[in-house]
């Protein structure tokens, strides 16, 4: 199972933090971080922008990927958010296989 690191930003706090929860009972990621607020400088539209975000680190599968995708692309507040996936080259094999037990599906009992 490949592991994924999945990169995005967010506006706030709060809304980093509904993400964060919904992502992690929904089975789509292990583990979310939400990072200190740091400054983004971007060009948007043809301006120079300058905003607070709060970075988002989320470990995952590649088999969850693009339902993660899809579930971060409904609530985002941005036109055009930032999600990027890294592939993680190299870990530790136990958390590896940690975050693929905690993104496989539940089956019927709860298990």
């Amino acid at each position: 199972m490949e592991t994924l690191l999945v990169l995005t930003n967010l506006p706030d706090r709060p809304s980093a933090e509904r993400l964060a929860q919904s992502l992690v009972e929904a089975r789509l990621a292990a583990c979310v971080n939400i990072l200190a607020p740091c400054r983004s400088v971007y060009r948007w539209k043809g301006a120079v922008e300058s905003t607070q975000e709060h970075p988002m680190l989320i470990k995952t599968t590649r088999d969850c990927y693009a339902s993660l995708e899809a579930a971060i692309r409904a609530v985002h507040p941005y036109e055009l958010p930032e999600i990027i996936a890294v592939p993680v080259a190299a870990g530790y094999t136990a958390y590896l296989d940690w975050v693929a037990a905690e993104t496989r599906p539940l089956d019927p009992q709860g298990q």
